[in-house]
């Protein structure tokens, strides 16, 4: 499950880029954590990405 609970963030695709410029492939995943978080007052383990757990932590 490469996805995030909260926003849904998943893996994108794109090209890596040697010097003489050649395409090649590339998966980027995101930086997805394990995490417990509050919801309604009880602990649940969550997926969640770090731009995410960064936001929950401002609120």
């Amino acid at each position: 499950m490469a996805r995030c609970e909260n926003c849904g963030k998943g893996p994108m695709f794109g090209n890596r880029r040697s010097h003489s410029l050649r395409a090649t492939r590339h998966k980027f995943k995101p930086n997805l954590q394990t995490v417990r978080v509050p919801e309604n007052g009880v602990l649940v383990r969550k997926t969640l990405c770090t731009k995410c757990i960064k936001t929950m932590a401002k609120i």
